[in-house]
């Protein structure tokens, strides 16, 4: 019996249009009236995510920054951050090569341009971002670096590629086609679930997993059952043991019905 869900937000229960369908929300609603815990696994800031949760119903731990901090209520259960040496090689690398680069320090995002970049980065997930030199933030507490170039995939898969090779101690990772995420080893979502696991006294067996993009393949493997979206990657699809619809055909409320609710 699956006693905890842990799912990405963004193409798996949030829509395109950065929307929920009323069948995952009412799906949600019942694994939770249910006892079965939902946890929402995101690369977002903590503080964008919680208002997720909360429109969601959901009061069980939040899991941000790719698995870099997991907080409950008030309560920091887990947090993984950036070395300062790492965090200055990262923003001189991308001072050097014109990339924009969001800093998340003490769960605020600071930019050191107000762009296009920033703008549209801001308004398509609600949230707010400073405009400072990096130079004048203390690199302590970082939670993540994220560079991001919305019009050439290619380039942000090269950066990928090269900085995992150059940075074989950090965790780096493609969380869409247009980002590429830097957070610590132990930042992502396959060391946040396995603690919960632990912090619950949990199966493998009893946690199920579901995700659709290249960073979410660390949150599939960490699940006894591992689910990928339809409109998910091909990375993430090779790890999964069931691939569902897509996001805009409630392919999660599909799969819970499936896996989690059958029977109930």
């Amino acid at each position: 019996m699956i006693k905890l869900v842990c799912t990405d937000i963004d193409g798996t229960i949030l829509k395109e249009d950065f929307t929920f369908s009323d069948r995952v929300k009412e799906c949600i609603r019942r694994m939770t009236q249910e006892d079965i815990k939902v946890v929402l696994v995101t690369g977002r800031m903590h503080s964008a995510a919680k208002y997720i949760a909360r429109d969601l119903g959901l009061d069980t731990p939040i899991v941000s920054y790719q698995g870099g901090l997991i907080i409950d209520g008030e309560d920091v259960l887990y947090e993984r951050c950036l070395s300062s040496e790492f965090s200055h090689e990262i923003i001189s690398w991308a001072r050097e090569n014109n990339i924009h680069l969001n800093l998340y320090s003490n769960d605020k995002l600071y930019v050191e341009n107000d762009d296009y970049i920033a703008k549209r980065y801001a308004g398509e997930r609600y949230t707010t971002y400073q405009v400072k030199s990096f130079d004048e933030i203390p690199l302590v507490g970082i939670h993540k670096l994220l560079a991001i170039d919305f019009e050439n995939p290619d380039k942000v898969t090269m950066w990928q590629e090269e900085m995992s090779e150059r940075y074989p101690e950090l965790y780096i990772v493609k969380s869409t086609p247009y980002f590429c995420e830097f957070s610590n080893k132990e930042a992502s979502k396959y060391c946040a679930v396995k603690f919960l696991q632990e912090y619950w006294g949990l199966r493998d067996d009893e946690i199920l997993t579901i995700g659709d993009q290249d960073n979410d393949i660390k949150l599939l493997e960490a699940g006894g059952t591992k689910v990928a979206m339809g409109n998910g990657t091909e990375g993430v699809k090779a790890v999964a043991d069931y691939i569902t619809d897509s996001v805009d055909n409630d392919g999660f409320a599909k799969a819970m019905e499936l896996f989690v609710l059958e029977g109930v």
